[in-house]
Formats: C-alpha cells, structure tokens, sequence
C-alpha cells in the first residue's frame, strides 16, 4: 500500500510541473505571436521582432538563473513554459536564411552576431539584478 501511495504523489507532482509549464507556455505563445504581429511593422519586420523577444526571454531566464526562492516552479512557469513558448531559434535561423536569399548575407551575419552578443549580455544582466535582489535568499 505505501507504494501506491508513493506512486499517486509522484503523478501528482508531475502533473503539478505539466499544469506549471502549461500555464506559463499560453502566454509565452500569444506574446510571442503578437510581437510579430503588433512590433514586427515597427521593428523592421520579423527579424526584428524575433530579437526583442530573445532578448526579453534571455533577460527573464538570467533572472531566473540567480538566487530565487522557489525557483522550480519558476523556472518551470516562466523559464520552460513562457520563455520556451516566447524565445525562438527557428523564426531567427529563418530570418537568417530569407536575408541570405535576399542578397543581404552581410545584414545576415550582422543579425547573428548581434543577436548572439545581446542575448549574452541580456542574459548576464538579468543574472546580476537577480543576483542583487535576493542576496543571501538562496
């Protein structure tokens, strides 16, 4: 019977972490989807639009890489759900591409580099200001 009872604990923590990844990936989505949709005309078109929400997600998760208390549920909120729904590797590769195939291969390596560059520095950020809110919570 304790075994059971283990088993029953253990689905339930599991379905817990799948609702907390669910929760988060909704938003991610549409904010994503509408980042496009509403920025994209201001910011260039979708290469533009693809590199703010990186650059929020890469932000998000270095604060969610710092000293967070309760960081699991976070991280599997906003860090797994909403910035694997809003972050996006495939839109930038093919941003990447349609340049190239547009003649434009210098503005394609340009969006890489920056792209890559800024992600790091968004990342470190969001790490420090995690970092100097919850000093010592860990």
């Amino acid at each position: 019977m304790p075994e059971r009872s283990l088993s029953n604990r253990r689905l339930r923590f599991e379905l817990r972490e799948l609702l907390l990844v669910a929760v988060g990936a909704v938003p991610g989505a549409l904010m994503r989807w509408q980042a496009g949709v509403q920025l994209g005309p201001w910011l260039g078109g979708s290469a533009g639009a693809d590199l703010l929400v990186n650059l929020v997600g890469s932000f998000l998760l270095g604060v969610l890489a710092g000293p967070i208390p309760h960081r699991t549920s976070l991280v599997l909120l906003l860090g797994i759900g909403f910035c694997g729904c809003l972050t996006t590797f495939s839109s930038w590769m093919l941003d990447v591409v349609k340049l190239i195939q547009q003649q434009r291969p210098l503005l394609g390596l340009v969006l890489v580099v920056a792209s890559l560059a800024l992600g790091l520095l968004f990342a470190a950020l969001g790490l420090l200001l995690s970092r100097q809110v919850f000093r010592g919570e860990d």
